[in-house]
């Protein structure tokens, strides 16, 4: 067995690597970039390096750097997680020939299956059924149409050597089928190196089931049941959960034993993933296959009671296999939900800035928590914006949802936007707990999932001025009334007003505190409070009403945890001025930090309603920036390559006059 690995990786796939190395003896060296001097993963190594500069093409896909750290540090092995470095045949063919172990497939597996089209034309001969489409080389865009017109719309185009969404986009008619491929192979270029695109026929109302396979270098091969994936966004997961939902005994041999077949055709070893497209008859598809381990991996862990991260390096190091097929066993229901950094209801825009509050839910046998960030951590623009994977096990899947909601709850993050919410409006889908479920889940329940929800913002900010009052109410022994800040007044009732504002609107909060219970004035209303505070937790009693909530506070941002919503609030000392109306321009402006990767128009150009002006990028995903009613381009402010941040400027805009 290995005496000292390194991690090539970074985030919660480092830290989780490190976790069983350590428990399994073995020492870690962990590799960083300069945003992530002070990250979990280094923290938690026995040693360190530094790679080089935030952007990933300078730091964590640097193979030479990597590799020649392995040599300096006496690394037996590198372990590249999911991501990055881990599926490049390239990188795996380095580690052989400076004699480090690469913890994953052979060259060729990775080869193989490194392209989509190849991968397609082995399944063929395998015997596994594909969605028609095109997978071959030439990628002359007339060409690339003609075939689009002869498989059918809709149509799914696809990066040939990518994964993640990156490069995937559907087509719902022959007309827009040139802009939607030049974005994708800008994706693909972007995110992969390489800009090949297939098609594929995009089936209405798929499942996403996928099956875990393991091999060894001694000829056994296993499949760990499957993992049904279908709730996804931008075509990346959201939730995953094993075992898949009304998924037959005999469905799964089937779709586990043509998995197998896979991974042997190609002398697999290691961990793999064969993801399939599952039918409403029952019929399934291939897909694709990811020779590394996945990001829901720990679903199947908690399933099957085994660690796929040990079982990688058991294999590694050439052992068997730990378990045969017949005794791999399914104990009960798991279900993940991966939580990130970004805005559900601005079509799911990344965001950034600083985690100022974090509270997991306390870790169990029931609940995991699988994270590469502390409090206090930036969520930065230069890589994927998930802060943790939430994982749940119970005795079945409608305790598993129960167990999932309640963690959802005890989850709270403040400073910057998250989907904690939308994750639990998700779960809490009548169609969901019915696992009436397909890849076009999110989009089929929309007007349910981003219906506005209920705000109860004044009462929220009811619970900061209480909070706000409790904090300054310490009084200091030795102070007259004079000097204290507590809303005494000569002759009259003691009042502290406080101003809170949430977006546009500030919340007034007035308390009369010489009385028990304090007497509130807020919305028009007069309510009898008291409450009681401890650390963050804030346990206050509105008019009978007796409640806990949980409030962070940084400077004078203040955050509410209350009834699954987080509200927040800026408080300020003194009473806001009029908005200055003047700092509403008329030009467009940056959704989040990014990259502009294209300009589609020119200054002065004359433009319609829908069409695209520029292409921003963040965290390797693209956003169009369109016109929002015909008109005039008279500046641009970017050009493609420049970083832009949130709210920056990059068009002036002059809509046309209605006649």
């Amino acid at each position: 067995m290995f005496r000292k690995i390194l991690i090539a990786n970074r985030g919660e796939i480092a830290c989780r690597v490190i976790q069983t190395a350590h428990q399994m003896g073995i020492r870690c060296v962990a590799v960083y970039s300069e945003a992530d001097a002070n990250a979990r993963h280094v923290q938690l190594a026995d040693e360190a390096y530094l790679l080089g500069p935030a952007p990933s093409k300078d730091s964590y896909l640097r193979a030479d750097k990597i590799l020649a750290i392995a040599k300096q540090s006496g690394a037996q092995a590198i372990h590249p997680g999911y991501g990055f470095l881990s599926e490049n045949e390239e990188f795996a063919k380095a580690c052989a020939e400076v004699g480090v172990v690469f913890i994953g497939p052979p060259v060729d597996a990775i080869a193989a299956m490194g392209s989509k089209s190849a991968a397609k034309a082995i399944m063929t001969d395998a015997g596994v059924p594909l969605v028609p489409g095109y997978h071959g080389d030439n990628q002359d865009p007339a060409f690339l149409q003609q075939q689009a017109d002869a498989i059918g719309y809709p149509l799914l185009l696809k990066a040939a050597y990518g994964g993640g969404g990156k490069g995937m986009k559907v087509v719902w008619q022959s007309s827009e089928f040139s802009e939607q491929l030049q974005s994708a192979k800008r994706e693909a270029q972007n995110g992969f190196g390489n800009d090949k695109i297939l098609m594929e026929r995009y089936l209405t109302k798929p499942r996403h089931v996928e099956i875990q396979v393991f091999a060894d270098g001694h000829g056994n091969a296993v499949y760990l049941a499957e993992r049904d994936c279908s709730i996804q966004r931008r075509h990346q997961k959201v939730i995953e959960e094993a075992p898949a939902p009304h998924f037959s005994p005999a469905q799964r041999q089937a779709m586990g034993e043509a998995a197998v077949k896979a991974a042997q055709a190609i002398a697999y070893q290691g961990a793999g993933t064969v993801e399939f497209l599952f039918d409403e008859d029952g019929s399934f598809y291939f897909m694709e296959m990811n020779t590394r381990l996945q990001v829901e991996h720990p679903v199947t862990e908690m399933i099957t009671g085994q660690d796929l991260v040990k079982w990688q390096l058991l294999v590694a190091a050439g052992l068997p296999l730990p378990l045969s097929q017949d005794e791999i066993t399914i104990d009960g229901h798991a279900i993940e939900v991966r939580v990130y950094a970004e805005d559900p209801d601005h079509d799911f825009l990344p965001a950034t800035g600083k985690l100022t509050y974090l509270r997991q839910p306390e870790q169990s046998r029931h609940v995991r928590v699988d994270t590469g960030v502390v409090q206090n951590d930036e969520v930065s623009p230069f890589y994927d914006p998930m802060i943790a994977k939430l994982i749940v096990w119970d005795e079945n899947r409608d305790r598993a949802i129960s167990r999932m909601l309640r963690a959802l709850d005890d989850y709270r993050i403040a400073g910057v936007k998250t989907n904690l919410s939308f994750l639990t409006r998700l779960l809490e889908q009548p169609a969901f707990a019915k696992a009436e479920l397909d890849t076009h889940f999110i989009e089929r329940h929309k007007e349910a999932l981003f219906a506005p929800h209920q705000q109860e913002t004044h009462q929220a900010a009811l619970l900061a001025a209480l909070y706000l009052q409790l904090q300054q109410g310490d009084k200091q022994p030795g102070l007259d009334p004079w000097q204290q800040v507590s809303g005494w007044r000569l002759n009259e009732a003691a009042t502290v007003q406080f101003a809170l504002k949430s977006g546009e609107e500030t919340h007034l909060v007035s308390l009369t505190t010489d009385q028990s219970p304090m007497l509130a004035h807020y919305d028009g209303e007069q309510t009898e409070v008291s409450a009681r505070l401890n650390g963050d937790e804030l346990q206050a009693n509105l008019a009978g009403h007796r409640l806990k909530v949980r409030i962070s506070q940084s400077n004078e941002q203040l955050s509410v945890f209350f009834k699954q919503q987080r509200y927040d609030f800026v408080y300020q000392t003194e009473r806001q001025s009029r908005l200055d109306d003047d700092q509403a321009g008329h030009g467009l402006t940056a959704p989040m930090n990014g990259t502009v990767v294209a300009v589609m128009v020119e200054a002065g150009a004359q433009v319609s309603a829908g069409q695209t002006l520029l292409v921003m990028e963040a965290m390797k995903m693209e956003y169009a920036i369109k016109a929002p009613a015909a008109g005039t381009v008279s500046q641009l402010y970017y050009s493609a390559g420049d970083l832009v941040k949130d709210g920056a400027e990059l068009v002036a805009f002059d809509a046309d006059q209605a006649e």
